[in-house]
């Protein structure tokens, strides 16, 4: 389990079929072969790349499918988090590392002009499927980032939903939000909570709905 409190960046060392290969300088020393590493919000198993810097992790076909990874070019920046140890504080909130789908940036903006200091907004426009878990004040993961929605935009013909998140400078300088712009593609992890939420909620209608039309003696 993930918390979305990014440890540090790294950097994509090459893409060769299936292994991605990092570098990861500040998490030297920190993982074993086998150990989980979130990358951009993937939960990932960490694999000997030859050094000490370095990890290499194999992407399964449906990671290949179901997130940026497999598009990430040499020199990408990505966002990185190892596991949180039990008995940890949650600083964030519960992140599984099993991405929902992707999502593009439609755009991330200064609030003010001293970009020193500004805080930015980040509007992310999001498949249709993922509508019902995303609210205001509600928690996402955007590229393994823990973050709050702050509005929900009305949604596009086509169902896709658009929402912006508050980023704080901290946030915008250390994860690989810095390196990203207009119609970049993210990972998007929606809460767990509200997926779990949502599915009893519907196994409740359908229950409700079939003792209706019993009692009615369909």
């Amino acid at each position: 389990m993930f918390t979305g409190l990014i440890e540090a960046t790294g950097t994509v060392v090459s893409l060769a079929g299936s292994r991605i290969t990092l570098a990861a300088p500040s998490l030297g020393g920190r993982w074993r072969t086998g150990d989980s590493i979130a990358v951009n919000g993937v939960c990932l198993t960490a694999l000997d790349a030859g050094e000490p810097a370095h990890f290499a992790a194999d992407l399964a076909a449906e990671t290949l499918t179901r997130t940026t990874l497999g598009s990430l070019a040499p020199g990408a920046i990505v966002n990185l988090e190892l596991p949180t140890p039990a008995g940890s504080p949650l600083g964030g909130h519960v992140v599984q590392g099993h991405v929902d789908a992707t999502a593009w940036i439609e755009g991330i903006s200064p609030l003010h002009s001293d970009l020193s200091t500004t805080d930015w907004r980040l509007t992310i426009e999001a498949p249709a499927e993922l509508a019902r878990y995303i609210i205001p004040q509600g928690s996402i993961t955007i590229d393994g980032i823990s973050l709050t929605v702050a509005k929900v935009h009305d949604s596009h013909p086509d169902g896709s939903i658009r929402f912006d998140i508050a980023i704080i400078p901290h946030t915008y300088r250390m994860t690989n939000l810095h390196s990203l712009e207009a119609h970049s593609k993210v990972n998007i992890e929606t809460d767990v909570l509200a997926r779990y939420a949502a599915n009893r909620m519907t196994h409740q209608q359908d229950w409700l709905t079939s003792e209706y039309l019993l009692a009615r003696g369909y």
